[in-house]
């Protein structure tokens, strides 16, 4: 492969799921199930490391191999289901960044106690 851009990464994940007959199966409500999937997976990684062994977790070649993974494979799920749905996603990521710079203004800064949802994506 000679160039990484999502269209083509997109057009090889068809190709993949269309030589093995998988398309019928690559709904959004299957597509969207198995990204959480995946997603779990990767949490499963770090559920009982301590802040300070979750920063130093690239750092061992085989734990770094299974976190490569799973983000291989949720960025997978999320690509395809993007595919299926018609979503461009790095225009929709573009726009949420908008959304969230005019939300979160940098002079606007509250103090974490008067705002629960500091962190949300909505």
């Amino acid at each position: 492969m000679t160039e990484l851009d999502v269209q083509t990464l997109q057009r090889r994940l068809a190709a993949f799921a269309a030589a093995r007959d998988w398309e019928q199966y690559h709904t959004p409500k299957n597509l969207a199930a198995a990204l959480s999937v995946e997603a779990s997976e990767l949490v499963e990684i770090f559920q009982w490391l301590t802040p300070e062994e979750s920063a130093r977790v690239m750092e061992r070649p085989e734990t770094a191999h299974r976190v490569a993974d799973e983000v291989a494979d949720v960025l997978a799920y999320l690509l395809q289901f993007c595919e299926v749905l018609g979503i461009d996603a790095l225009t929709a990521l573009a726009e949420k960044i908008d959304r969230n710079e005019s939300r979160f203004p940098v002079s606007g800064r509250q103090d974490p106690s008067e705002s629960s949802d500091r962190h949300s994506s909505e």
